[in-house]
């Protein structure tokens, strides 16, 4: 019995130091790249561009670095853990390439631009350093080091968004698949890297996502996640006449975004809510999800779209970072308290019972316990389902690292995350105990982890559901679910007609 890939859909932890794998023939005998990564879902969509170009120049993928010819970790400046971790594994690499000279040991991604004078010059731990705009340029990299010369290429671009390259699908469960439908940020949140080392905001040619969307319905595939730093500002403008103004005024009606018929030119600009109808029109068994959007800039056009097609998934990540209106003021959010419970509102308005997930920071330099007792206020308001809680990493280079002292105390970020993480288990209890003894839609996923007498997959809402294997159904089909109980994780039930 085959045994299937469940991917979670986040920033999991469970996959950092991920070694990607393709199946090739057993008769290829190209050089070997192994491929590490960590982070989120952006990165782990850059290793399968990483991987497409590299495959294209006769590389074949392994799980075993000691046997590569070409060792690749990609990397997340996100938070310092992450950073301590590729460190270490970087020194394990340097003991293999000792065993083996002639292998290249290279990072990408995010720590690239930082650490670069570290990881080449100080450290001596790689021969090639190259930033996420720069993944074209690997082949010749890799040439200049199989010659005995260091690279470095960490130049961010404002064009590159790698659109003409069809991914590789690597640790596939052949069902679900990340596209990117964007680079780069433009928000300069003052905690974060992403702008420095991702660069600025662009968007992918709209026509080029649909076409990735349908060639991955067409392959099997049941169900897409759009990805972007900010999805809910993803603006396209193709080279065409502009719409007349009886168009634009449809297209402006709340909830009545127009989109023309896929494959004919489209006029004006291409915002978020039009793509989500693109996406969505390729066929009714294709589910679309997304991620992440911006409290800022999420629409009601939106969310009407959402609303308009059964296979656009009920299921919004929505971050909120803090509860007060001060501390998301020097996070440089650029919204406030009353802002963000008003977009709540309106996703619980125009989408009753849609999903909703957060990223929490505890500990942001200069939080007073008052404040902080508004991040739980906000969580009691929103009763998010799912969420990601961090303490504050001060991260080097970051508007907060030069502006603000990281004056919290460990053991007092420590404590906040826990009184956060306590809140959030019993608001995700909550949210699962109402969907008992609902009939929920499943794309079935695979068989669960700890046994393939059930099967495992996910409701519309994002919810894990766990149910006996019925031999009528198999993974990529779906299956309406009656969750008859749950645990405080997952709900579980049975299949129904």
């Amino acid at each position: 019995m085959m045994d299937f890939v469940v991917p979670d859909k986040a920033h999991d932890e469970s996959r950092q130091g991920e070694a990607l794998m393709l199946e090739t023939k057993a008769d290829k005998s190209g050089r070997k790249l192994y491929i590490e990564s960590y982070g989120c879902a952006m990165n782990f969509s850059d290793s399968e561009i990483v991987a497409s170009i590299l495959l294209d120049k006769g590389f074949e993928t392994t799980n075993d670095f000691t046997i590569a010819d070409a060792i690749f970790i990609n990397t997340c400046s996100i938070r310092e853990n992450a950073e301590v971790r590729v460190r270490n594994r970087l020194k394990e690499f340097k003991v293999a390439k000792q065993r083996n000279p002639g292998m290249v040991v290279g990072v990408l991604g995010c720590m690239a631009e930082r650490l670069k004078a570290k990881f080449l010059e100080e450290e001596k731990l790689v021969d090639i350093v190259v930033g996420p705009d720069a993944y074209r340029d690997l082949p010749n990299l890799i040439e200049q080091a199989d010659g005995g010369q260091r690279s470095v290429n960490v130049l961010l671009s404002r064009e590159e968004t790698y659109a003409d390259i069809n991914p590789v699908r690597l640790n596939t469960n052949g069902i679900n698949a990340f596209v990117s439908i964007m680079r780069g940020c433009d928000n300069m949140c003052s905690f974060c890297v992403v702008p420095f080392t991702r660069g600025r905001e662009r968007s992918r040619d709209a026509h080029s996502i649909v076409k990735e969307c349908t060639d991955l319905f067409n392959a099997g595939y049941r169900e897409v996640t759009l990805l972007g730093q900010n999805v809910d500002s993803y603006k396209w403008k193709p080279t065409s006449p502009q719409p007349s103004p009886e168009e634009k005024e449809l297209g402006e009606q709340p909830g009545q975004s127009k989109v023309l018929p896929l494959g004919e030119d489209l006029g004006g600009v291409v915002n978020f809510a039009n793509l989500l109808e693109m996406v969505a029109q390729i066929h009714p068994d294709l589910r679309v999800r997304f991620s992440t959007s911006h409290p800022k800039d999420i629409t009601d056009e939106v969310l009407y779209t959402m609303k308009r097609y059964d296979n656009i998934c009920k299921y919004i990540h929505l971050p909120v970072q803090s509860g007060n209106t001060r501390v998301l003021d020097i996070m440089n959010r650029t919204y406030t308290r009353e802002w963000y419970m008003n977009r709540i509102d309106a996703i619980r308005h125009i989408l009753p019972g849609c999903a909703i997930s957060t990223d929490i920071i505890t500990g942001f330099c200069t939080e007073t316990e008052e404040e902080h007792a508004e991040t739980l206020s906000m969580m009691d308001y929103v009763k998010y389902d799912f969420a990601y809680m961090f303490m504050y990493s001060e991260r080097p280079g970051t508007l907060a690292a030069k502006r603000y002292a990281d004056d919290i105390p460990e053991d007092v970020k420590a404590r906040r995350l826990n009184e956060v993480i306590a809140k959030q288990r019993e608001h995700a209890h909550l949210r699962l105990l109402e969907k008992v003894g609902t009939v929920q839609k499943v794309l079935i996923e695979g068989y669960s982890k700890k046994s393939t007498n059930d099967y495992c997959g996910r409701s519309d809402e994002n919810s894990m559901v766990i149910f006996p294997v019925d031999e009528r159904f198999k993974p990529g089909q779906y299956v309406n679910v009656l969750a008859d109980r749950c645990t405080t994780a997952t709900l579980l039930g049975r299949i129904v007609e």
